[in-house]
């Protein structure tokens, strides 16, 4: 599916976005007939509105769409979306002057608004389609739709059709499509390659574990991208229940966040080094699955208590962590669906984020409020370092402490990373729960927008 503007030279509709302040003063500069009709539907430029202006042949001439106050628009974003969604086929034109962020994000809903998963159900969207808004960098959008749209579908694909395997081809179909190179450590050779606690994860899985590294760009600032990409978890040794489990498919929807973004940053052209890193596992259940209470050594050198079988995402995200923090880049992130706890801090509209250095932070949060992809700093907190030392190992990767789940599984991570000078964690959950404007139920992307945006400000590009 095309995620484009209409040409700017097409023949197109307006689409009005009036606010509730303005909705008199609208109505009363049109013609009189449709002064009438903006009456009889009752038109206030309340939020949500949306009114089809007909033409004398009765085909539609015009759509006016209520945007309400800022009040009203603080309690959620992509309100465009719902215009855009309503439209009739045709090409459309935003008739109204935007401040330039608000032009950007309609101009972006409207091409997210065209997303639907039709992998196995025939999914059809609204063929209307909008001109970009003046002043709105048309191509950029484009890229960051696609890349979105690639984040979603490997979410929503489903643990049969999107295990390691498939994973693998994804990245190597992202590497030919913006010329980087990918290598890929499979199976016993995690282990001669010292990666043990991704292999410890994956080994009962009968699709072999393994570590998927992609380069691009050979000039400028170092930036390394790693994904959790647990393609399905059972919680190992530790099951879930099944409520627990129904939801596992996208519990690799770090590493299809970071996926995206890295398409973005490659299809931009960013003058970057860019190194993508994704552990790729199911947690299965089997014979030779680890256990609860093994010690595993990781590539760090680190001695790891399991107390927790299902709390293997960091352990995956340890061993790649280890090996990022080699090259010491500029800038390491880490994105992973990785705990409950999260969610229960900001909910799922909210994509908690990790950073020591303040500069990065402030970029980021605001990269995100500038970009409507919000976000919410949150502390790596060295007086909990103690709750992840257990007794006979370095670390503990499931401690009993009760509190602060999201926090000590960063901190958990950080220990991985000594040598970088900058290190940022997202813990997402990467799922839209229900259908929203411009997000349809299903497989998201969080944060990978906003840290687009803080790019220039956090690399200096």
């Amino acid at each position: 599916m095309p995620y484009t503007f209409a040409p700017a030279s097409a023949a197109s509709q307006p689409l009005f976005l009036i606010e509730a302040a303005g909705a008199t003063d609208f109505i009363a500069g049109r013609a009189t007939a449709e002064q009438r009709w903006l009456a009889a539907a009752g038109f206030t430029g309340r939020l949500g509105q949306f009114v089809l202006l007909p033409a004398l042949d009765g085909a539609p001439a015009a759509a006016v769409f209520g945007m309400g106050d800022a009040v009203a628009r603080r309690r959620g974003r992509f309100h465009v979306a719902k215009a855009v969604e309503q439209l009739p086929d045709g090409d459309w034109h935003v008739a109204t002057d935007l401040p330039p962020a608000a032009a950007e994000e309609a101009a972006l809903c409207a091409l997210l608004s065209a997303y639907r998963f039709g992998r196995y159900k025939t999914a059809s969207a609204s063929k209307a389609r909008l001109k970009a808004p003046a002043g709105v960098d048309a191509r950029r959008l484009e890229i960051i739709a696609a890349s979105e749209a690639l984040t979603r579908d490997l979410i929503n694909t489903p643990a049969s059709d999107m295990g390691p395997d498939e994973l693998e081809a994804a990245m190597a179909a992202l590497a030919a499509d913006c010329g980087a190179t990918l290598s890929v450590i499979r199976g016993e050779e995690l282990l001669t390659r010292n990666f043990p606690m991704i292999h410890a994860v994956g080994r009962a899985s009968p699709r072999a574990p393994r570590l998927l590294d992609l380069r691009w760009g050979s000039e400028g600032p170092a930036l390394t991208l790693v994904g959790k990409g647990v393609c399905f978890d059972t919680g190992g040794l530790n099951i879930k229940p099944s409520s627990g489990m129904s939801l596992m498919k996208k519990d690799m929807g770090g590493a299809a966040t970071v996926m995206g973004l890295a398409r973005s940053i490659m299809k931009l052209g960013l003058k970057l080094r860019l190194r993508v890193l994704v552990p790729a596992v199911e947690n299965s259940v089997a014979g030779n699955a680890f256990r609860p209470k093994d010690v595993l050594t990781s590539r760090k050198g680190l001695t790891v208590e399991v107390n927790d079988t299902d709390a293997e995402g960091r352990l995956v995200l340890g061993d790649a962590l280890a090996l990022a923090d080699e090259e010491k880049p500029d800038l390491l992130i880490s994105m992973a669906t990785l705990t409950g706890a999260a969610r229960v801090a900001v909910g799922p509209d909210l994509a908690p984020f990790y950073a020591d250095d303040d500069q990065v932070a402030g970029a980021i949060a605001a990269g995100g409020t500038g970009v409507a992809d919000p976000v919410w700093r949150m502390p790596f907190w060295s007086p909990y370092e103690s709750v992840i030392e257990p007794e006979i190992a370095d670390l503990d990767n499931a401690p009993g402490f009760g509190f602060a789940g999201s926090i000590t599984a960063a901190l958990f991570l950080r220990r991985f990373v000594t040598d970088s000078p900058r290190y940022v964690h997202f813990d997402i959950y990467g799922w839209q729960p229900t259908a929203a404007p411009a997000r349809p139920k299903g497989g998201v992307g969080q944060g990978a927008r906003a840290l687009l945006a803080a790019m220039p400000e956090m690399l200096g590009l």
